[in-house]
């Protein structure tokens, strides 16, 4: 079974972003952060196959969680969805130029969040 990492620090933004995840009917884990740096604590504890990124948290944000991982041999092809409300055309292309797999504006859009998961192999 495949774990997806979802990354924000809004519980209720995880839930959501899990629950659109869920819809999708494709059987997997969910381990959850509240930031960047949780997040980089979890890959470390396990084999993750897809991490769900917010742009905006405290402590490490999405885009310095990207850069991080990116500059890691072991995740240089982990994909990674920026899933964020920053909607303005230059932080859609800093994201993608700074390694993002793809981007999801929220509020997400079922429709649109199962096209760009889908691209994702498992």
């Amino acid at each position: 079974m495949k774990t997806i990492l979802v990354v924000d620090d809004s519980r209720i933004m995880r839930n959501i972003v899990k629950n659109t995840f869920s819809e999708l009917k494709i059987p997997c884990k969910f381990v959850e952060a509240g930031n960047g740096k949780e997040a980089l604590l979890q890959l470390q504890n396990q084999t993750v196959h897809l991490v769900l990124l917010d742009w905006n948290m405290p402590e490490l944000s999405g885009l310095d969680f990207l850069k991080e991982v990116r500059s890691m041999e072991q995740y240089k092809n982990l994909p990674i969805i920026m899933v964020t409300s920053e909607s303005a055309k230059y932080n859609v292309v800093e994201a993608l130029k700074t390694g993002a797999t793809d981007y999801i504006v929220k509020p997400v859009n079922e429709k649109i969040f199962a096209e760009k998961v889908s691209k994702i192999v498992f």
